[in-house]
């Protein structure tokens, strides 16, 4: 998956906070009451002062910088700070969540796509980040739901759309291992695969050989 850092304008329309209708049931995850409440005491105080807000920004563009450096654990640094700072930031979360994906912490990119979509449910990039966090967690029904609710949002959303055909054909990979016997995990997605060629498949059966 390549990575994309996405700037809002300043201008932009902001969004109101709205309650994650959950599709990921049985998984963990912090619900939104849940992390306001840890967040309530101190961060929201922070999150309202003039100069943390100023300073919390200041980490998030170095840690843009960082992350496209490929300085992976320092752009992490700085995002948790400005976590701490404006813990309210859908975007902070969601490009957190990139960044584990590419260094292969699913779970907690799981959690932090999570957080992202319940603080702006109707931005679709934070649910495509989702779907693709669902994808490496072996989950692609749950992403396909995920990529559904960005097309809803979004629906020419170019990858969106192919993320969801990546799920479908790995469901459909999934159910051929499944009725073979073999593991549906030799099938599980991985950041940056696209398309079937890049799938897990059976070597193929050399050719007979043609006499001339």
């Amino acid at each position: 998956m390549k990575i994309v850092w996405k700037k809002k304008g300043d201008n932009e329309k902001k969004r109101s906070r709205a309650k994650l209708i959950s599709s990921k049931q049985g998984l963990p995850f912090e619900s939104a009451e849940e992390a306001e409440s840890l967040n309530h005491s101190h961060g929201d105080t922070l999150a309202s002062d003039p100069n943390s807000k100023q300073l919390a920004e200041s980490f998030e563009s170095q840690g843009i910088q960082l992350a496209e450096s490929g300085k992976y654990s320092e752009a992490l640094a700085k995002w948790e700070t400005a976590i701490t700072l404006t813990p309210g930031k859908a975007k902070l979360h969601e490009q957190k969540a990139q960044v584990l994906l590419e260094i292969g912490d699913t779970w907690n990119a799981l959690k932090a796509a999570t957080r992202a979509t319940e603080l702006e449910p109707a931005w679709s990039e934070a649910w495509i980040t989702l779907g693709r966090a669902q994808l490496n967690f072996g989950e692609p029904a749950m992403a396909i739901e995920s990529f559904d609710k960005a097309l809803v949002i979004q629906p020419h959303n170019e990858e969106a759309q192919s993320d969801r055909r990546t799920a479908s054909r790995l469901i459909k990979r999934q159910k051929q291992l499944h009725s073979s016997g073999l593991s549906i995990t030799d099938s599980r997605y991985r950041v940056g695969d696209k398309d079937e060629s890049t799938m897990p498949h059976k070597p193929l059966a050399p050719e007979p050989y043609a006499e001339q």
